[in-house]
């Protein structure tokens, strides 16, 4: 998926393209205040400025004043270190396009962004290719944002605050050094397009499963040995790139169990044996405990299970060309068929219930990119 930014506008609409001049900051400024000048007494307002690669540093002034009706202004491809105060007068803002910059330092996007119209106006952002560490703590108070592009920064981590940003439609983070994603970032309910490509992610949590608007996820060249079970439950994704990670090639099973607890032994007890009871009957904290009851995914078994289950690392195919690892959990060690050299000639039954799994969300699977 490309990163998004915003068409250019025809010949004959109310744009004024000044790219690729290469022309002097003096001598872009004049032209901005003439042509400002002759907008003000115009009945058609300019409302698309092309600015990129015209080795701005900064700014022009006159952006400050001469344009109150822009909505796209583009600054890409120049030397800019900080987006000025002049842009927080472009109240009817909504597209921004400051891509290939050098945005990132202290002071790179002026004070005020949180409290200035833009909060309301600005609905794409595009500061990919820039040198930002951390996603500025200002661009998260952008409420009505639907894209934001931040590829190819220096970006070491997603703050949990990513929830904010309700309206997101597609986030671009790929091209950083995330190591890990937040649970928070499953709270986007408009989501639809999820970038995090070329990363350092080393699993993905159960929570993006909450992403039921999602339609892409790209997650080529990370570090992912497995994705979770619940991945099942992303029902419009159309598309799941995964190549260019360290996918694990074989069976895996991890099968370190410790015993379940007193509570949780009468926990599964009641649950399993339908064992019919009133509030009156049990004490408050084992009451409460079978709130949390969680169903063992292994159709043999129908047993339950609360904070003791067993990880274990399943095969299913997606569209009956790719074999995904996910993981499971089971109720206990005796769910999971044991290790042995037959495994290598015969399909075990619990791998089986997997692969019967996956072809029920098969057709939801329409790309799966590996290779």
């Amino acid at each position: 998926m490309q990163e998004a930014g915003a068409p250019l506008a025809t010949p004959g609409e109310a744009e004024l393209n000044l790219s690729r001049l290469s022309v002097s900051p003096e001598t872009l400024e004049s032209e901005l205040e003439a042509r400002g000048e002759e907008r003000r007494g115009a009945r058609e307002a300019l409302l698309r400025l092309l600015l990129p690669h015209n080795r701005l540093v900064s700014l022009p002034r006159a952006l400050g004043s001469g344009f109150p009706h822009l909505q796209l202004l583009d600054v890409s491809g120049n030397a800019l270190t900080a987006l000025g105060p002049e842009l927080l007068a472009l109240s009817g803002l909504r597209t921004l396009l400051a891509k290939n910059n050098r945005l990132g330092g202290p002071g790179a996007l002026p004070k005020g962004l949180a409290q200035s119209p833009l909060c309301r106006s600005l609905q794409v952002l595009n500061l990919s290719g820039n040198c930002f560490q951390e996603v500025p703590a200002s661009l998260l108070e952008l409420r009505a944002l639907q894209t934001l592009s931040l590829g190819g920064n220096q970006l070491q981590s997603i703050p949990a605050e990513i929830e904010n940003l309700r309206s997101l439609e597609c986030l671009y983070l790929g091209g950083n050094f995330i190591k890990e994603i937040p649970p928070e970032l499953g709270n986007l309910p408009s989501l639809n397009y999820l970038v995090l490509c070329d990363n350092k992610i080393q699993s993905v949590p159960p929570h993006l499963s909450q992403l039921h608007s999602l339609r892409s996820l790209s997650l080529h060249n990370n570090l992912l040995t497995y994705l979770p079970r619940e991945i099942l439950n992303l029902i419009h994704l159309e598309e799941l790139s995964l190549r260019g990670n360290p996918l694990v090639v074989r069976f895996v099973r991890d099968l370190t169990y410790d015993p379940p607890t007193l509570l949780e032994l009468a926990a599964r007890t009641i649950k399993i044996r339908n064992i019919s009871y009133t509030p009156y009957d049990l004490p408050g904290n084992l009451l409460r405990y079978l709130s949390l009851a969680s169903n063992c995914p292994n159709p043999k078994c129908g047993g339950v299970y609360f904070d003791c289950c067993v990880r274990q690392i399943k095969f299913v195919d997606f569209c009956g060309k790719y074999r995904l690892p996910l993981m499971h959990y089971l109720c206990s060690p005796e769910c999971s068929s044991p290790c042995s050299s037959a495994s290598h000639s015969s399909t075990s039954q619990s791998e089986s219930d997997s692969e019967d799994e996956a072809s029920v969300a098969a057709h939801r699977m329409q790309k799966v990119l590996l290779g």
